[in-house]
């Protein structure tokens, strides 16, 4: 019997605890703010066109470099050796001048990177202080974000804070 006591007394403590400290809790979805920022929108067709443009040049290097080593294998039996380490040695070059292209361009520090930070970054920067001042003045202690890696089996569309971000941020909700 004291130990069904002891129990219910933590039960009930605990209980209180939760409800003295409950949180409010909201959601956005990024994806779709994204959406409806048309800045958004240009920098990635500026980032899709940069990415297409550089990926072609990158091809063409690879063509380049298979054409120089079929021609390189149909001519091996005529070449001295002089001629086939010359070749090889050619073939190589350009293949590690075109892996050097490539991370130029597509790499971690890549330019590619770099634009998207530039073009991306003050966009993301701006949706986070919108979510931001929107949680403070919602009273909302922490706001999930619907579109990354969260799974939420269930959302009350009440919480979401989406197009009062959006409106933060000055744009049109719901396009």
């Amino acid at each position: 019997m004291k130990n069904l006591k002891k129990y219910v007394l933590v039960s009930l403590l605990v209980g209180f605890t939760t409800l003295t400290y409950s949180q409010k809790v909201g959601y956005v979805d990024t994806e779709y703010i994204l959406e409806n920022i048309p800045e958004y929108k240009e920098a990635q067709q500026e980032l899709d066109k940069l990415s297409i443009e550089w990926q072609k040049q990158l091809e063409r290097r690879y063509a380049e470099i298979d054409k120089l080593y079929k021609n390189y294998q149909a001519e091996q039996i005529l070449l001295t050796d002089e001629m086939k380490t010359k070749r090889e040695e050619e073939i190589i070059k350009k293949e590690k001048e075109a892996k050097e292209y490539q991370k130029q361009k597509f790499g971690v520090d890549g330019e590619l990177f770099q634009k998207r930070q530039e073009l991306v970054k003050p966009i993301q920067d701006k949706i986070y202080n919108a979510i931001s001042e929107v949680a403070n003045v919602s009273g909302i202690d922490i706001i999930f974000d619907k579109s990354s890696g969260l799974t939420m089996l269930y959302t009350n569309a009440k919480l979401n804070k989406s197009d009062a971000v959006l409106k933060k941020l000055g744009y049109d909700p719901g396009k």
